[in-house]
């Protein structure tokens, strides 16, 4: 038995944005090591789509439309969730968007969805499920959807980055604040690398400027040809979640690459410069 079928079979899983990509990954795991999960999406549809995947492979899955950047939708799915279970053993906030271009060119709707989606949607996620979960008192988990890019810099990519180094400030101090509080839930935050999902298609770009295609294209083609196995992935970060890890990286090299740029940038207070790899994507090298 692995360790994440060990702390989490026979348990719910809810997760956010699970109608594709990561989300979508990790619903698949939750299932497949015997949770039962609530799958949650903008998308009717794509939800629905991967529900019935899990329940074809004899899993045991939900279905909910779910819209990250309305608090008031967060609400009523903890509500709906404990209602419906009794209790949550693990919430994914994994919901998120990728925007591509200047900050000055991105239109004011699209930086509002991304703000609200992906930062809003892991506040009000946490804010909604937390104290159902307190009332319970049963042993939980919350894993929060950051990224390598919580870590670094990247022109044109701004939108995305900014919210991943406040998702990462957020689960630090949400797990000081669940430690001080006595609380049996364990907060990690989730760090994948390159995987293979569909954040860059041209499709999810709705809304960028003209100009954001070059550089979307690009990472799509880079994560096609070099990204890790999704199914893969999913599973390296269900079991660093179940074992209790604040850091959870599905490539940890490349993690800690980051991390050591980060620390000399702020080590020798240097200005932001681009790394070789980041030079040679936008076309500099």
């Amino acid at each position: 038995m692995t360790i994440d079928q060990e702390m989490f079979a026979g348990g719910v899983a809810v997760v956010t944005g699970a109608g594709a990509g990561i989300g979508s990954g990790l619903a698949r795991r939750a299932a497949e090591i015997g949770m039962t999960v609530l799958v949650t999406d903008i998308s009717e549809e794509r939800a629905e789509r991967v529900a019935d995947e899990i329940r074809r492979a004899g899993g045991r899955a939900e279905a909910e439309v779910v819209d990250v950047s309305r608090p008031e939708e967060l609400d009523r799915l903890a509500a709906h969730a404990f209602e419906r279970f009794g209790a949550v053993r693990l919430l994914v906030n994994n919901a998120g968007i990728e925007t591509i271009g200047n900050t000055w060119e991105i239109p004011a709707a699209r930086w509002e969805r991304t703000l609200n989606v992906n930062i809003h949607g892991i506040v009000h996620g946490v804010r909604a499920f937390v104290p159902y979960m307190l009332k319970t008192g049963k042993e939980a988990w919350i894993a929060n959807l950051a990224s390598i890019g919580a870590f670094g810099v990247m022109p044109t990519q701004t939108a995305y980055i900014m919210t991943k180094h406040a998702v990462q400030a957020f689960s630090e101090c949400l797990y000081l604040e669940l430690e001080l509080a006595g609380a049996p839930i364990h907060v990690s935050s989730v760090m994948p690398g390159m995987l293979k999902t569909s954040i860059f298609e041209a499709a999810a770009g709705v809304g960028e400027p003209e100009n954001a295609r070059r550089h979307r294209q690009v990472m799509h083609d880079l994560m096609r040809d070099h990204g890790m196995d999704l199914a893969e992935g999913c599973r390296r970060i269900l079991d660093q979640v179940a074992r209790k890890q604040f850091w959870v990286s599905t490539q940890p090299e490349m993690t800690q690459d980051a991390l050591d740029r980060r620390i000399e940038f702020l080590h020798t207070q240097s200005p932001p410069s681009l790394a070789p790899q980041a030079r040679q994507l936008l076309g500099l090298e």
